[in-house]
């Protein structure tokens, strides 16, 4: 695939930045976000979540602990990768995020909405036939498509990782109330904390190098585990 092809199908959309970012941090997006609880809907089960203050914690904790040092460290480096049209780079990013998944479910997610990110990009006329190729080489896994979505959007790195992290902390709130249960007013002071710890978990992300970017999470990996046998649930992880 020729450079100036690819540079070409990675044209900025005519859309403001601004617009672009709210848009694919909207919860309306069609990606099926909305079925997925990360391991809350488990962590409920056990007890470890089970009012607004233990659900504000567990959620500000997997911003920083799991969000943060991983998945958005991996995608702000897959944004500038996507931009620099570095193809070996994206590869060897998009292999780590398929091998992190520690559990059939949290590995079900990422490859369920980054097909759907793909199908909806492709749906938008955003990205050609060779781009689409390209990415089912590899697993086209949810954050290797949201950062090729971002990198077309010419939005600074730092506002593309808000975006990103908000979409987030929106979807896991709105698991939250389902799941808990919660009421709207307990959800939106969780958002509000989440929104406050945002900024500090971008800048971490932003940090993080290939030496220092991890995914360890043993008790949310045993959580999700754990959610593949559970007796009711409401969510698909």
């Amino acid at each position: 695939m020729s450079t100036e092809h690819l540079s070409t199908a990675n044209a900025s959309p005519t859309t403001p930045s601004l617009l672009q970012l709210i848009w694919l941090a909207s919860p309306a997006l069609p990606i099926g976000g909305f079925s997925y609880s990360e391991g809350l809907e488990a962590a409920i089960d056990q007890g470890f979540v089970h009012d607004e203050h233990s659900a504000a914690r567990w959620l500000v904790d997997q911003l920083h602990l799991t969000q943060s040092r991983g998945d958005m460290a991996a995608l702000g480096q897959m944004v500038l990768a996507w931009q620099a049209r570095d193809i070996p780079r994206l590869a060897t990013l998009s292999q780590w995020i398929h091998a992190t998944r520690e559990s059939a479910e949290l590995r079900l997610q990422s490859e369920q909405m980054g097909r759907s990110m793909l199908e909806w990009l492709r749906n938008q006329d955003a990205i050609d036939a060779d781009t689409i190729a390209l990415c089912n080489r590899w697993v086209p896994t949810y954050p290797l498509m949201f950062a090729l979505a971002l990198s077309r959007t010419g939005a600074p790195l730092d506002q593309c990782l808000q975006a990103y992290a908000f979409g987030w902390a929106e979807n896991m709130v709105q698991a939250a109330l389902k799941s808990v249960p919660l009421g709207q007013n307990s959800g939106q002071r969780i958002l509000t904390q989440l929104a406050q710890e945002i900024a500090s978990a971008v800048q971490h992300a932003m940090q993080t190098t290939d030496d220092t970017r991890q995914a360890f999470s043993p008790m949310l990996a045993i959580l999700s585990a754990q959610h593949e046998t559970q007796y009711s649930r409401l969510f698909r992880s």
